[in-house]
């Protein structure tokens, strides 16, 4: 399973990136609200660092203008994948895209016959938000297993992204379900190396060594 970031901060990403854990970074424009710096800027600050795709969100809700901002995103870096959100402009401009080679990530997917429509339209990766599902009382994770066993089933060229990732759980349930990709935010990465018992075997540890002469 590949790790992609969920986040615009420079720092948290070379920081993981160092530790050989992403393979990708996903932004939005709530994540780039956030930093410093043009919005052009920070995307390709992020590509100079990261060896993967990055994720970066058109804002346009017509098919002409998602189409002219993705070329523009384009032209910034080879890794850059074009969220386009989960509209009938935006499934519009997904077969354009990729005429022209140009990747895709549709967002803002909450059901299974979302992914399907945009998988058959040709999106590279659909985006299921399984957090925000759970905050509803639906099951998430109940619709990234249909997602991944019609993508599995009719040999889509796509690749799902589960995203609204809110804790280490729903990174072992998209694992075990066998999705392509989870989006992580740092925070729940760093969550994901935390158990009691490897605090205490390691205090334990360090305590007997004290005791051996060296």
């Amino acid at each position: 399973m590949k790790f992609f970031l969920d986040t615009a901060r420079l720092s948290d990403i070379k920081y993981w990136t160092d530790m050989g854990l992403v393979d990708g970074v996903t932004t939005n424009p709530s994540l780039i609200a956030k930093e410093e710096g043009t919005f052009k800027d920070i995307i390709r600050d992020i590509c100079s660092v990261v060896d993967g795709p990055v994720s970066v969100e058109a804002t346009s809700t017509d098919t002409d203008g998602i189409l002219a901002e993705a070329r523009e995103f384009a032209t910034w870096s080879d890794n850059i994948v074009v969220k386009v959100p989960f509209i009938k402009e935006g499934v519009r401009a997904l077969p354009f895209l990729r005429d022209e080679d140009i990747a895709t990530n549709t967002t803002l997917i909450f059901s299974a016959p979302q992914a399907l429509i945009a998988m058959k339209a040709g999106t590279n990766y659909v985006s299921p938000f399984v957090g925000r599902l759970d905050d509803i009382g639906h099951n998430g994770m109940e619709v990234v297993a249909d997602i991944v066993t019609m993508c599995t089933t009719y040999g889509f060229d796509a690749e799902v992204i589960v995203a609204s990732i809110r804790h280490p759980l729903h990174v072992v349930e998209s694992a075990r379900m066998g999705a392509d990709i989870a989006t992580i935010p740092a925070g729940v990465l760093d969550k994901m190396f935390m158990h009691p018992l490897t605090d205490k075997g390691l205090a334990a540890f360090l305590k007997d060594w004290q005791s051996v002469t060296q």
